[in-house]
């Protein structure tokens, strides 16, 4: 449900490809289960392009804002290319056949990428002024070489990746405004170099044109039936375009023109007189074929039409058949003509003459098996300067004795297969299949007699030999020059030892063209055009040397005999009936080769582990025999230095004796001396001591009396302080006391001035009972200030003690410290560290301990003195309802003495008096009256403050003094009237227990 984006296919599993889709995806189908294989993400835009790795196992993703590199084995993100927003990416894309990667940005810059490491190799460089183009797509020919690009407008840029240069700028028609689509078409003969490029612009149509003459070679499209994408097939042979209108077209490139696909015109050596019918027959001419237009859909129908081909193609030989768009027939006849392949095409015409499967997947399980055993030291027995051909060698060796066990064994396969490990070095898959093939096919039948050479093809050989030139082979054997002398160093060995490089390469491409037994006929043709040479050589040292170096020989003529060799032979002596036809290696998997005697190849096996345990085993013993040998030299070179050792020893002992008697003499008049010089200096010592103790314990007698000092200024500044507080006390003490005393002579003179209104009589009784109030008011005062200056003296006195007692603790403190310092200086330090720690600690735990009980009594102070004023406002309370009850209480009693002074008022002619008494008593009641109010003012003001308690208790007490002295006038007074009654007729209505009461 999501639009594709891009496709990719050519995946290393050829049944998988790759598909982009518009949710920024990227997801991996298999074509024959129809599954999903993988999901990949990674992607914030929809990607624009998917190349792949000519190997298939890696893929680049390629969106707007980055490229990701991916490893199709695992679908594993390997690698990511970020750029600016701002720049943008292009198009990011494998180079064909190399491990380049090329990078396109929209600021028309590229770069090129190593693949292995991801270094950048190099940055194309900008455009000649006023050519500048913005890059929209791009194209690269097979080979690599060709870098195209184009965008909108009609030039296209040809630049060179191997110079870096920008080498054409190609001019398209003017109908031609801006370009969508380059791919260039393959060709089978120009090697990868490509030269025809198909160019899709923007009204539809492609034009293909030649990049080395820029001419127009043929269009496909139209105006009405307009091509929206195209794709050409590897081979060059097809072009499928989708069209506008949703079909899909299938074009034949030959049917187009005929100047694509022509081969290079021969240019033949005249060998022999060829007919003009078969030269004609030899060249094959395509005439150039339009197609008709593009087919309608009509109601909705998918209708397809086949176009008109050549004839001739219908009369191929799917025989003569090859890969890559080749006709072996062809290439035969281009070797007749020219001797050769051409160099720049030879590798691409050998594969597919060898029809190469490119067996990737089996290729690497063999190569993943590691190194086979038996190459493990081949470096020992081929020393190749070359590291890296040295290992390619190593790991083809290793693939081919994976595959088959015959090859581990066969001492002759390093040399087979040294000359293809050279050419292919750097594809070791397709060096590996070349060997496997010429193996396969050319060396057939050679393993039979293994380990012995292939007696049978050797016999053939000499029996062809014995046909063409049996002169040649009588002169061998009569100097017992047998086949495996003069035949089998060419075959093991592919003539690299006796061909220079070209002579080689020109060898095996005819080998490669024709039947396996060529191979045979042309070691025959090697040796019969070697006669003159061989009938003068009379030693076998001769004839070895002969076929194992360079040789003076025309190798076109070896060629060319070995065709007629292969034309004159008979059939019962022909290589041919005995040989199979070439076979390539099957697909997929290679095939199993086991022509050769199992049972010989498993023998040498076991020998050879045989061998290869016991000369390991012989190693280790020749090892341990080595470091026997060593250890007894070693135990020898040490004995003979030991005895050295020892007479020189004896030697210098003698000579030491002598030394030691003589610095023993010296020793004692040294010691003597020196014992002279000790008792000085302990006598100087001695008297340095003492003078140190002297010193240190008037320095120690300083110290405590500056400590004396110190502490007399401290207890001195202390009681100074104490002084100080003690008289800032007393003095408020004093000024508490006149405020008292103030408020005293106040309530006094109020009292006196009430006072004064009593009668003169009274005046006397009032002195006395003041002197009286007086003395008890000193008393009282006398007995405050005893209690407030025992106080103090106790208060002085226990300061004073914790003031000794600090003093003595601080004295013994210093005392014991000095004490411990004295004796534990150094030894102790870190002890007293920590006890000091410890103290600080537990003073702190103390003095929160202190502070606590300070606020817990603190707050029972406070609750104290909440207490306080509540016994206090009920004292208050109490103290008024006991005046009133006294109050009451006298009103009574002055009530019944006035009764009783009024019944005695006819008999003592007092009633003046006792009016006059009334009347002071009645003034004492307003006084009574008046008293409790000031008490209860005074109070009521006192109790706003704590120092004021001792001023309402004297008030208290004036209060209840009067009210004793005012009791002790009533009864007076009572027992006078009683007297005077007594002395008299009692009135009948006074009960006497009235006056008890």
């Amino acid at each position: 449900m999501q639009a594709c984006t891009a496709l990719a296919f050519n995946l290393r599993r050829k049944t998988e490809f790759l598909v982009a889709l518009a949710d920024y995806s990227v997801k991996c189908f298999d074509t024959e289960t129809k599954e999903l294989v993988s999901w990949m993400r990674g992607h914030n835009s929809s990607v624009s392009s998917i190349s792949v790795h000519g190997s298939g196992r890696y893929a680049i993703t390629t969106s707007t804002d980055t490229a990701q590199l991916w490893d199709l084995d695992t679908f594993q993100r390997k690698r990511k290319l970020n750029v600016r927003q701002s720049v943008g990416i292009q198009q990011v894309f494998f180079l064909p056949l190399s491990n380049t990667i090329l990078s396109c940005f929209k600021d028309n810059s590229v770069f090129a990428w190593e693949f292995d490491t991801l270094h950048c190799k190099y940055q194309l460089p900008t455009a000649v002024e006023g050519s500048a183009l913005h890059y929209k797509v791009f194209a690269v020919t097979r080979d690599g070489r060709i870098f195209v690009a184009g965008g909108k407008s009609n030039h296209l840029h040809l630049w060179c990746l191997e110079s870096k240069q920008l080498v054409r700028i190609i001019q398209m028609p003017t109908e031609v405004r801006a370009v969508r689509h380059l791919e260039f078409l393959p060709d089978s003969f120009d090697g990868g170099s490509n030269q025809v490029l198909g160019v899709l612009s923007q009204d539809n149509i492609m034009r293909f044109i030649s990049i080395e003459t820029y001419k127009l070679l043929f269009v496909i499209g139209s105006h009405e039936e307009g091509i929206s994408t195209a794709a050409i097939s590897p081979n060059g042979r097809y072009i499928a375009s989708v069209m506008e209108n949703g079909s899909l077209n299938l074009y034949s490139v030959q049917a187009l023109t005929q100047e694509v696909n022509k081969p290079p015109p021969p240019l033949f050596k005249v060998v022999e007189d060829w007919p003009k019918s078969e030269a004609n027959k030899l060249t094959t001419r395509v005439t150039s074929g339009r197609s008709e237009q593009p087919w309608k859909s009509k109601g909705g129908k998918i209708q397809t039409r086949l176009l008109k081909v050549q004839m001739n193609t219908l009369l191929e030989n799917k025989e003569n058949e090859l890969p890559g768009g080749l006709n072996k027939k062809r290439l035969q006849a281009l070797l007749k003509g020219y001797g050769e392949y051409p160099a720049k095409y030879r590798m691409f015409v050998w594969r597919s003459l060898l029809q190469l499967p490119e067996n990737h997947l089996a290729f690497s399980s063999l190569i993943d098996k590691g190194t086979h055993s038996a190459f493990v030291n081949i470096q020992n027995e081929y020393p190749i300067k070359s590291r890296k051909l040295l290992r390619v060698l190593q790991r083809t060796l290793s693939a081919l004795a994976h595959w088959s066990a015959i090859f581990g064994e066969t001492p002759y396969i390093p040399l087979l297969a040294f000359p293809f490990v050279k050419l292919f070095q750097n594809n070791q898959l397709i060096c590996f299949e070349v060997v496997a093939t010429v193996v396969v096919n050319f060396c057939q039948h050679w393993f039979e007699y293994f380990p012995n050479p292939p007696v049978n093809i050797l016999s053939m050989m000499e029996n062809i030999l014995a046909h063409h030139d049996r002169e040649l082979l009588q002169h061998l054997i009569k100097y017992s020059v047998t086949s495996q002398v003069y035949a089998w160093p060419l075959l093991e060995t592919l003539f690299s030892e006796v061909l220079t490089r070209e002579e080689w390469l020109k060898v095996f491409d005819n080998i490669f063209s024709n039947h396996p037994s060529y191979f045979l006929m042309i070691v025959v043709a090697y040796i019969i055009c070697s006669r003159a040479p061989l009938l003068l050589c009379n030693q076998s040292q001769d004839f070895e040397y002969f076929f194992h170096h360079r040789n003076n020989l025309d190798i076109n003529a070896v060629i060319k005999q070995a065709y007629h060799l292969m034309e004159t032979t008979p059939p019962d002596i022909h290589p041919q009936r005995v040989l199979d036809d070439f076979m390539p290696l099957t697909k997929g998997q290679y095939p199993v080769f086991n022509k050769y005697p199992k049972f010989v190849v498993d023998y040498q096996t076991r020998e050879r582990e045989r061998i290869r345990q016991d000369e390991i085993e012989y190693l280790r013993e020749r090892q341990l025999m080595h470091e026997l040998e060593a250890k007894a030299q070693e135990r020898k070179a040490e004995d003979e230095a030991f005895y050295r050792k020892q007479e020189l020893l004896r030697e210098a002992e003698e000579q030491r004796r002598k030394m030691v008697l003589e610095e023993e003499e010296k020793l004692a008049e040294r010691r003597r001396r020196l014992a002279a010089v000790r008792r000085e200096l302990k006598v100087k010592e001695l008297q340095f001591l003492d003078a140190s103790r002297r010193r240190f314990l008037k320095y120690q007698q300083d110290q405590r009396q500056m400590e004396l000092k110190r502490l007399d200024e401290d207890i001195a500044r202390k009681a100074s302080m104490r002084e100080q507080e003690t008289a800032a006390t007393l003095q408020d003490i004093e000024v508490r006391q006149m405020e008292l005393e103030s408020q005293r002579q106040l309530f006094e003179q109020r009292l006196i001035k009430d006072q004064e209104t009593i009668t003169q009589e009274m005046r006397e009784e009032k002195d006395d009972r003041q002197r009286k109030a007086d003395l008890e008011d000193h008393i009282v005062q006398r007995w405050v200030e005893t209690d407030r200056e025992e106080r103090q003296k106790a208060q002085m006195v226990a300061e004073e003690n914790l003031a000794k007692a600090e003093q003595n603790c601080i004295d013994n403190e210093w005392r014991l410290q000095a004490l411990h310092k004295l004796r534990r200086d150094d030894q102790d330090r870190e002890k007293r560290y920590e006890e000091i720690a410890k103290l600080l600690h537990d003073n702190r735990v103390k003095e929160a301990e202190l502070l606590k009980a300070m606020r817990e009594a603190e707050e029972k102070k406070w609750e104290e003195v909440t207490w306080r004023k509540a016994q206090l406002e009920e004292e208050q309370k109490a103290a008024a309802a006991a005046n009133e009850h006294r109050k009451q209480f006298l009103e009574d009693e002055m009530n019944d003495a006035l009764e009783l002074a009024e019944k005695l008022q006819r008999e003592d002619g007092y009633f003046e008096r006792l009016r006059d008494l009334k009347a002071r008593h009645a003034e004492r009641g307003v006084e009574f009256q008046q008293l409790p109010k000031s008490g209860n003012i005074c109070l009521n003001d006192l109790s706003a403050s704590q120092s004021s308690l001792h001023t309402s208790s004297d008030r208290r007490q004036e209060l209840a003094r009067q009210e004793r002295e005012l009791m002790a006038d009533i009864r007076q007074l009572r027992q006078k009237l009683t007297a005077r009654a007594q002395t008299r007729r009692p009135p009948a209505r006074v009960s006497p227990t009235r006056w008890t009461t």
